[in-house]
């Protein structure tokens, strides 16, 4: 073999190298920001809870209890199309889930310092005629 085609081989060799360094470190930078994430806007889940005033008329509206709130907020999923994470005082999160009483529910949480806002409960399949403002 030539120098010449040595050289184009190392070279080769070292950019795929190089390349699947890259493509590693990035990956790993991405799951772990992703891990932080994750725990930050799960945090709601942890702190005590606050009802706003017109949640709790729509869930007295909706027959929705505390119980199904908490396990909505535990076991539900995060609906990011419906969340707002630059609210303001606090980031909001719209969690999805099915009660006990399969009710299709999305609760909005505000994810402030202290505690965990509920900010409003909807039933996702069925209209309520409420009196809440």
């Amino acid at each position: 073999m030539n120098k010449k085609r040595k050289d184009i081989y190392s070279l080769l060799i070292l950019i795929a190298l190089i390349a699947t360094y890259i493509l590693f470190f990035r990956q790993n930078t991405e799951q772990s920001t992703s891990t932080r994430t994750d725990l930050r806007e799960a945090a709601f889940r942890s702190k005590p809870i606050y009802y706003t005033k017109h949640a709790k008329c729509r869930m007295d509206c909706r027959q929705i209890d505390e119980s199904e709130v908490k396990e909505i907020l535990n076991d539900g999923i995060i609906n990011y199309r419906k969340s707002d994470l630059k609210d303001k005082p606090c980031p909001t999160y719209a969690v999805e889930g099915i009660t006990d009483d399969k009710q299709r529910v999305r609760i909005v949480v505000g994810n402030c310092d202290s505690q965990a806002s509920i900010i409003t409960v909807i039933d996702l399949e069925n209209e309520f005629e409420c009196a809440c403002k």
